[in-house]
């Protein structure tokens, strides 16, 4: 790799040819603030905060976007460029409301933490003129405070550059300007896929999830209600950043105490309904494989690819698996089996989910998902506003101790655990097929091709005397590229894998802030870990799952499992 030698503060520094300053300041260990930067996201340069002197340059330089060159001299804390950070701080909080005490993202809100850090503790310019706008909380995911935006564009590049639904754009001009949706219509009126990717990136309180805890607490304090909760595979894994551990810290046993302590009288674990999504989802494979299905079948796990995917590919649909989501299949079966067990009306019962995911909080709302007689899941709540009951809740979690998750509805394995990592659906599927498929135990059973952070992935699968196509996409980029390939007929695969978020679900919408792909790689990484630990590692061999089978659904793709476990879809019309 070709390099370049520059100094920085008067230390010599050697990058990449290409990189740009801010780069090479990072990798030598030189801060330069920045807000509208992204190490995810192609740099814009817009909020300015990064600007740096540099040799020959007529004026201070955005080091984000500024390409390092031979022998370049770099100075990033002159009292010029200190002097001008505070004045672009200033002229934020000119216009940015007074309401830090309340705001969601008080304590992860990077205006804030950047004031602080650049030292500015007073309002200069305030007494003028402030943008006002309303409060979009028209859809069931999301809500938009546009009197908060920075216009840093986070939100414009991840909806267009990555995720590739242009949602977002820059609308009017000068004081006046602002991020909008297309002919500023709320976000329930246009091509939405409720992601939540924008409000994972968003540096302050412009974009957040619904916030759902105070339901929540209403069931909790209710005695007449039996609240049960179900919990993803992918929380496990973050959770502890939201409480303040290190990313990829495993706090299995931690996280259920914790829940356990807010007043919830069953904690089950969504890795036992993953588990029997691989059932229901690999024999549906199968089916199709066997007698001329329609191929290549696409996994429905992700709600957000299936919102996408109403909405831009209907004509598409006949190629998603029937099969719910793992919340879908939990929430139906508590409200009947797990019910029946219990000798509980499921009239009292509130399922709650607490999930990677914003899109899920839409999902619990689908008319589709109510075959039990009742709604499945009656609420959702992310990873971040599980960490906010648990502040609210005062309790100290690092020092807990770690208990078990209930049962029946408690067992979980691996492959249910690796559900929360792009590739690990597929991985999973596989190793059940494969069983069943050549009729042995096979021990060769990790899928390694499958794996990764990429945005696709493609693998030939030799399962006895099948050879299996399979392709795994995470974004909803890459997964329109792959639609586009399926609908022109040159897709050759069987069996595709896809998630709405870079990385799977480790890189949900809901999941802590600050993200990136280092911190997704960690997330991942201890997902593999639970995963080599587990005493079970095929779905099928769930003793939790054959007692399901045997005592409640009868067989895979059955009646029973039919009427509960699996759902159908429908075109979206929105702008």
């Amino acid at each position: 790799m070709e390099t370049v030698t520059l100094t920085i503060n008067g230390i010599t520094v050697t990058a990449s040819k290409g990189s740009t300053v801010l780069e090479a300041a990072q990798s030598a260990g030189i801060y330069i603030p920045t807000l509208c930067y992204h190490p995810d996201l192609v740099p814009e340069g817009a909020c300015r905060l990064c600007i740096c002197e540099v040799s020959g340059a007529r004026s201070l330089v955005a080091s984000c976007c500024y390409p390092v060159a031979e022998g370049m001299v770099v100075k990033t804390n002159t009292e010029k460029v200190r002097h001008a950070r505070r004045m672009v701080m200033e002229l934020l909080l000119a216009n940015h409301p007074k309401d830090c005490l309340s705001c969601q993202k008080n304590g992860d809100c990077e205006l804030q933490t950047m004031a602080a850090a650049l030292g500015v503790r007073t309002r200069r310019f305030d007494g003028g003129a402030m943008k006002m706008h309303t409060i979009d909380d028209s859809n069931p995911c999301l809500v938009r405070d546009q009197s908060k935006c920075i216009l840093c564009g986070r939100c414009i590049r991840v909806c267009r550059d990555v995720q590739q639904m242009h949602v977002y754009s820059f609308a009017r001009r000068g004081f006046n300007a602002e991020v909008a949706p297309a002919f500023e219509q709320d976000l329930s009126k246009v091509a939405c896929s409720y992601c939540g990717q924008c409000a994972s990136l968003c540096p302050t309180g412009a974009i957040v999830e619904k916030d759902d805890t105070y339901r929540v607490w209403k069931a909790l304090h209710d005695p007449d209600k039996v609240v049960v909760c179900q919990i993803a595979p992918s929380v496990r894994v973050a959770l502890g950043e939201e409480m303040g551990m290190e990313p990829g810290s495993i706090v299995t046993g931690k996280m259920t105490s914790a829940i356990r302590s807010l007043g919830f009288d069953r904690v089950f674990d969504t890795d036992f309904s993953a588990d029997l999504t691989i059932i229901e989802e690999g024999h549906e494979f199968l089916h199709r494989l066997q007698h001329h299905g329609v191929l290549p079948m696409i996994t429905s796990c992700s709600p957000g690819w299936v919102n996408m995917c109403e909405l831009k590919y209907p004509d598409m649909l006949e190629h998603l698996s029937t099969a719910k989501s793992p919340q879908g299949m939990f929430g139906a079966i508590v409200k009947t089996y797990w019910a029946q067990m219990a000798k509980i009306n499921p009239e009292k019962i509130v399922s709650v989910s607490i999930m990677p995911c914003t899109a899920k909080k839409a999902e619990c709302v689908r008319p589709q998902l109510r075959d039990s007689g009742y709604q499945d899941v009656d609420i959702s709540i992310t990873t971040r506003e599980l960490g906010r009951m648990l502040r609210e809740d005062g309790i100290d979690f690092k020092t807990l101790k770690e208990s078990e998750f209930d049962n029946p509805l408690g067992t979980g394995s691996g492959a249910g655990v690796i559900f929360g990592t792009s590739g690990g659906v597929m991985e999973a599927a596989l190793r059940t097929v494969a069983d069943v498929v050549t009729g042995e135990d096979l021990k060769n059973i990790e899928y390694t091709a499958v794996r990764g952070l990429y945005q696709a992935k493609e693998a030939i699968i030799h399962i006895g005397e099948h050879t299996v196509r399979v392709a795994v996409c995470n974004s909803l980029g890459s997964a329109q590229k792959m639609m586009d390939k399926v609908r022109a007929g040159t897709a050759p695969y069987d069996f595709i894998e896809i998630m709405a978020c870079p990385g799977g679900c480790i890189g949900g919408g809901g999941q802590p802030v600050p993200t990136s792909m280092a911190i997704k790689r960690k997330r991942m990484e201890a997902l593999y870990r639970i995963d080599d630990l587990s005493r079970i590692r095929k779905s099928h061999e769930n003793p939790e799952i054959i007692a399901l089978y045997k005592n409640f659904l009868g067989e895979p793709l059955g009646q029973k499992s039919h009427q509960l476990l699996h759902t159908y879809y429908k075109a979206q019309h929105r702008l």
